[in-house]
């Protein structure tokens, strides 16, 4: 795959709590220089990110009840709409994992499905993160299938801050659950161009990557 296309699979991501305003405009920048699809900030730098790329091509993606998923409902839908009203143009919302495994489906559809309504309304996208190190196969396919119920538009490996990341072998089963019109972003451990190339062949739709450049730096011209 060669690098322009690539480039566009990647939301160019830092999330570390201690990353400053000077780090996060130098990504943008970074951004502007590749074309990635989005850079993924945490809500307090959206507006920042929101000014360093105003008229580009990039977008700003926003997290949302990250990383734990554990925030109610209304908290989750109160940061969607500040993000978006800052400039966020996606949102990776993490799931209620307790909730899922307790088998409480109705709890988690509505969570991911008032989350999606903002989202929505202010035209932006939603990506749910089922956080797949933390869950069974079993657990997955019913994540997904819940996230695909409420809305979404993408399901999410990974938040980067649990056991693992993505797996070429979780996103070809969430690729066969949600379907071939859904959107599937792996993130998590995405280091290298053939970790990133495996993962579109495998079924993503996106990538969230820390290392977007050393990615990038092996892809064909």
């Amino acid at each position: 795959m060669k690098r322009q296309e690539l480039a566009k699979f990647i939301d160019h991501t830092l999330l570390k709590a201690e990353a400053t305003p000077e780090q996060i405009a130098r990504i943008c920048q970074e951004a502007l220089e590749h074309h990635f699809a989005t850079v993924c900030v945490n809500p307090i730098y959206v507006a920042l990110a929101a000014k360093e790329l105003i008229g580009s091509d990039v977008g700003v993606c926003s997290v949302v009840g990250f990383p734990l998923g554990a925030t109610s409902t209304a908290a989750k839908v109160c940061e969607t709409e500040v993000a978006i009203a800052q400039g966020a143009t996606e949102i990776d919302m993490v799931i209620a994992i307790g909730q899922l495994k307790a088998g409480n489906l109705d709890w988690v559809r509505e969570d991911i499905a008032a989350v999606a309504a903002i989202s929505h309304a202010h035209y932006a996208h939603l990506k749910v993160i089922i956080e797949t190190a933390l869950l069974t196969d079993e657990e997955k396919v019913t994540a997904c299938r819940l996230a695909k119920e409420a809305g979404a538009d993408f399901v999410k490996t990974s938040t980067g801050f649990s056991k693992s990341g993505a797996t070429v072998e979780d996103v070809a089963l969430m690729r066969r659950t949600v379907g071939p019109d859904m959107g599937v972003k792996a993130a998590g451990g995405i280091h290298t161009y053939e970790q990133a190339v495996a993962m579109i062949e495998a079924g993503a739709t996106r990538l969230g990557a820390s290392k977007g450049i050393a990615i990038l730096k092996d892809a064909p011209l």
